[in-house]
């Protein structure tokens, strides 16, 4: 550390880098009592991305390659947002090193790939952010306290349009060896730690998966985000969409569906739960917003709408009154708050972790070796 402030870099600068270095800049404004943070190096391999992070966010130092950064005295902690393919083998050097990381969903390609970055004595963060929307925080709450009687059934969707258009350019997304399980690892990932964080545990899975668009353009150069190919054809090897029933620990019935190719849908994600006594009703695009239903009696029960409140989540951090709208972004700052808060502790997590990873990444193997299978598939512990 320099002047009490902790070193932190950030390896891969696509637009999720860009979202950590912002958040860290942000925490100390939301967040006084926070530790604070130097934005010690930044690395990526695309020519002039580091450097031109390092000039806009005020990095010390950059590098091309980051294993330049592993020996580093100045980084005590880093930000791993390189593509799904190197999460292992990056997030896995700095754990040996002894650095802290905050690593984005969902950790690898597999569970093992996971667990490589588990048992240190150092803080493993994780990416599922969609936790962190105070509303959803007040839903657990709810769920918790049997506001809604007992949980019988519920229906969690995430479902978006960035990967429609049979043009979108065949980048590592929709390789299997370097995008692992497509729509599964990117967007059921955060499915699965949702109904975890609100449901409890899965104990089985039966699922079905497809793949839509089965060729794609390859890309002319470096991408960022989902731009339009120009070269010859190749062909998608991972899933476009899937679509899981799962049974939970306490017996509760699960839909979770997932879609990359979703016309008309633009990052539409959200949840449906049904107790006993009531319901919840939470739509990502409405963040601040939670639905709910309950009623003297189980039938004809009016729904009603709450909005995030000061004592919803860490929803006091940044608004000072209900019905004020949060982003995609103040999620991240939270997220980069509890990693923080999480070193500064020393032994207490704060926050989604590897663990939550691994067991994210279980739920997800065990789908898709339902869709290959055609039968149920238990979810080891």
């Amino acid at each position: 550390m320099t002047d009490g402030a902790l070193g932190v870099a950030v390896v891969g600068f696509g637009w999720m880098g860009r979202v950590h270095a912002q958040a860290y800049a942000r925490v100390p404004h939301h967040f006084p009592g926070a530790p604070r943070v130097r934005l010690v190096a930044v690395a990526d391999d695309v020519p002039g991305r580091a450097e031109g992070a390092a000039a806009q966010f005020g990095f010390g130092a950059f590098r091309v390659d980051w294993r330049e950064l592993l020996d580093d005295p100045a980084v005590q902690a880093v930000s791993v947002t390189v593509p799904n393919f190197l999460h292992r083998e990056v997030g896995a050097a700095f754990v040996a090193a002894g650095t802290h990381v905050w690593i984005e969903k969902p950790v690898g390609l597999s569970a093992s790939e996971a667990r490589a970055l588990a048992g240190s004595s150092v803080q493993v963060a994780v990416g599922f952010n969609y936790r962190n929307a105070p509303a959803v925080a007040r839903a657990r709450e709810l769920l918790l306290g049997g506001h809604i009687g007992k949980v019988t059934h519920a229906r969690f969707r995430l479902h978006s349009d960035y990967a429609a258009h049979p043009d979108g350019a065949l980048t590592w997304r929709y390789s299997r060896e370097r995008g692992g399980n497509g729509v599964l690892g990117d967007l059921g990932s955060h499915g699965v730690d949702l109904i975890r964080y609100l449901l409890g545990e899965i104990s089985a899975v039966v699922a079905d998966t497809a793949i839509f668009i089965p060729t794609r353009p390859r890309p002319s150069g470096a991408t960022s985000g989902h731009e339009r190919g120009s070269g010859e054809p190749g062909p998608v090897e991972n899933e476009d969409w899937f679509g899981a029933l799962l049974r939970m620990d306490s017996g509760a019935r699960v839909v979770l569906e997932a879609s990359r190719v979703a016309v008309a849908e633009q990052n539409s994600y959200g949840f449906e739960i049904h107790g006993t006594a009531g319901a919840l009703f939470w739509d990502f695009r409405r963040m601040g917003e939670l639905g709910v239903g309950t009623g003297a009696s189980p039938q004809d029960v009016p729904v009603h709408t709450i909005f995030a409140a000061p004592l919803d989540g860490d929803f006091a951090a940044f608004q000072p009154g209900a019905g004020i709208p949060m982003s995609f972004d103040d999620l991240k700052v939270i997220e980069a708050y509890r990693f923080l808060r999480s070193i500064a502790d020393g032994g207490t997590s704060h926050g989604a972790t590897i663990d939550d990873a691994i067991r994210s990444a279980e739920a997800l193997d065990a789908i898709g070796r339902s869709a290959e299978t055609g039968g149920w598939v238990s979810v080891p512990r």
